[in-house]
């Protein structure tokens, strides 16, 4: 069984993936050449492992095609043995410089992926192209490190971020921005492995000109949990702190023959009025009884979490979850019932929301049951 697990990790990312993640590539650029009418130069994209082995590896792929590089596979046993750079005639536009921010997981078993693409960045940064075609390039010309995987310090997990606004004592963005830069200490990959990473992440988000959060399980959202909210909400505090403003870009893959790219907002915004405050999902959630409410808080956790990092939900959005939650005596009375716990950690959620200044609202309907 070990010998297979072995087997299928060292076959990450699979043809199939490396199709996928071209693709998904293909999408976060056309987006952004929406929205900005210009090719971006440096993105910055979460690995999380879960995802990675669910795939078979197409976050891990779509980053090797912003780079312009293909993976090359054994004809056999399709391990993966290296890499392609494809010719600039063939990838039809300028290489992107992408760094990684590797989950806790994904450092532990996905060592031989992140010394791949180390090598990747290091092969294309070596390349005589012209620094409008290859920003990875000019970076090397400039003698600039070019470290470009990082996460938290060998045994450590999470963005950190995510705890600080939800549990910890914090007074403004600021803050939790720099949790999510302390979060990510170590580079990984190159000659020494891992080793802290300095400076060099700060100068990378600070000049970064979007995020990209791959989610390829649409049984799962961005309300399920504060995962999301503390990667990339932390990773927008860690960037407005350091002067820039980079789009957040959510890419769902789930249908892998049709990507998505949406603004991190625009995704809140579909799940708080598809899910959150949608009367059947908070009736199926009370039929659930003692944990349905638990779901609920959560999701108003996740939704707090985002506005507290990312400045990502309007005052609209927090208007509607109280409304559908604590202003819909129907539904307060059966959450009480159901979850007394978790019906006061919401109503303690939201009036936090409103004293930190996240929410702001002209309803005279808002109060603390």
């Amino acid at each position: 069984l070990e010998f297979r697990r072995v087997l299928f990790r060292s076959a990450i990312p699979t043809r199939t993936a490396a199709a996928i993640g071209r693709r998904a590539a293909d999408e976060v650029v056309r987006r952004y050449l929406q929205d900005h009418g210009e090719y971006p130069r440096a993105l910055v994209i979460d690995l999380w492992a879960s995802a990675s082995l669910r795939t078979g590896g197409d976050d891990l792929a779509q980053a090797f095609a912003y780079l312009g590089v293909q993976p090359v596979w054994d004809r056999n046993s399709s391990r993966v043995t290296g890499f392609e750079v494809m010719p600039m005639a063939v990838l039809d536009r300028p290489r992107i410089d992408v760094t990684l921010r590797i989950s806790g997981l994904f450092r532990d078993i996905f060592e031989s992926q992140i010394a791949l693409f180390d090598l990747a960045v290091r092969k294309v940064a070596a390349l005589d192209e012209d620094e409008a075609d290859n920003p990875l390039a000019e970076a090397a010309r400039h003698g600039n490190d070019l470290a470009r995987v990082f996460g938290g310090a060998p045994g450590s997990y999470g963005a950190r971020a995510g705890d600080l606004a939800l549990d910890g004592d914090w007074q403004d963005r600021a803050q939790l921005g720099e949790a999510y830069l302390a979060g990510a200490s170590h580079a990984y990959g190159g000659p020494e492995s891992q080793r802290p990473a300095g400076a060099v992440f700060r100068e990378i988000v600070a000049g970064a000109d979007a995020l990209v959060h791959p989610q390829d399980d649409r049984e799962r959202d961005l309300l399920d949990g504060d995962g999301v909210a503390d990667f990339a909400g932390g990773f927008a505090a860690a960037a407005s702190l350091l002067g820039n403003t980079p789009e957040l870009y959510h890419l769902d893959t789930s249908q892998p023959e049709r990507p998505k790219a949406r603004r991190l907002a625009e995704e809140i915004a579909r799940i708080v009025r598809g899910r959150l405050t949608h009367p059947r999902w908070i009736a199926g959630m009370l039929d659930h009884g003692h944990r349905g409410v638990a779901e609920i808080a959560q999701a108003v956790d996740a939704l707090y979490a985002f506005s507290a990092t990312a400045d990502t939900v309007p005052a609209h959005l927090f208007d509607a979850t109280h409304a559908a939650l604590i202003g819909d005596e129907n539904v307060l009375a059966a959450m009480k019932a159901a979850n007394p716990a978790a019906a006061q950690a919401i109503v303690e959620r939201l009036q936090d929301a409103l004293t930190r200044g996240l929410w702001v609202t002209r309803r005279n309907s808002v109060r603390t049951p």
